[in-house]
């Protein structure tokens, strides 16, 4: 059984997060919304439609700021 997703609008998106729809195009589209997993280009289109569920569970999760990969795995606390 299929599940239906949310798709959103930028300027819908803008109003649920509270965000400019400027800041969303510019700074968080390609940043930390993904392509394909926050938000998808229907029918190879220039429209963008947000994926909210993605968004909603992922906006929850603590992005560790300055955390730099290091060879064997862990991550060095910058």
């Amino acid at each position: 059984m299929a599940t239906t997703a949310t798709y959103l609008t930028t300027e819908e998106l803008a109003s649920l997060i509270k965000y400019d729809v400027r800041t969303i195009r510019e700074t968080l589209k390609d940043k930390v919304l993904m392509e394909g997993v926050h938000y998808i280009r229907p029918f190879g289109g220039r429209k963008i439609l947000f994926i909210w569920d993605a968004i909603e569970r992922d906006m929850a999760k603590a992005i560790p700021a300055m955390l730099i990969p290091m060879a064997n795995g862990g991550r060095a606390h910058g």
